[in-house]
């Protein structure tokens, strides 16, 4: 199996830790990106789309653009809705997956989320235990079992 991207967009400090512990443990190939903000997040997306663009298909790497992103959705600067929107309206990215990872349980914001192109919402596990079945299931169902187009370099194998 490739080793594939993750891209994950999370502002608190103790939240990013846990993640990247807990992916640390993870079965499944993968590198995990961690940006703070929504800048970055669309920084780092417009960079690999650039990469991407400049190479021939048969050159580009197959791993450059992230197989799933892994979004925040209160954020400094931009917010993760506006990064969702952002993603969704540029043709390098619309159709990248995108799971909202979120401490609310407004309603509203789950609503923002679907109508605004994500793939998924999920509530951020509180024990760490729950935290490792969270990145288990997700890796295993995004960078596994689900089949992505051969768009950006991200190819099925």
């Amino acid at each position: 199996m490739p080793t594939k991207n993750i891209l994950l967009v999370e502002d608190n400090p103790d939240d990013r830790e846990l993640m990247k512990l807990a992916f640390t443990q993870d079965e499944i190939p993968h590198n995990l990106i961690i940006v703070s903000d929504g800048i970055e997040a669309l920084d780092y997306l417009q960079k690999q789309a650039d990469y991407d663009d400049s190479l021939a298909a048969s050159e580009r790497s197959l791993a450059s653009m992230p197989a799933l992103i892994m979004l925040d959705l209160n954020l400094p600067r931009i917010n993760g809705i506006e990064v969702l929107r952002r993603i969704r309206a540029n043709p390098r990215t619309r159709i990248l997956p995108v799971v909202i990872i979120s401490s609310s349980n407004e309603p509203q914001d789950l609503i923002d989320s679907y109508l605004n192109g994500c793939n998924s919402y999920i509530r951020k596990p509180i024990h760490f235990t729950q935290l490792q079945n969270f990145v288990r299931e997700i890796s295993t169902y995004w960078l596994s079992v689900n089949q992505l187009p051969p768009v950006f370099g991200v190819l099925n194998e």
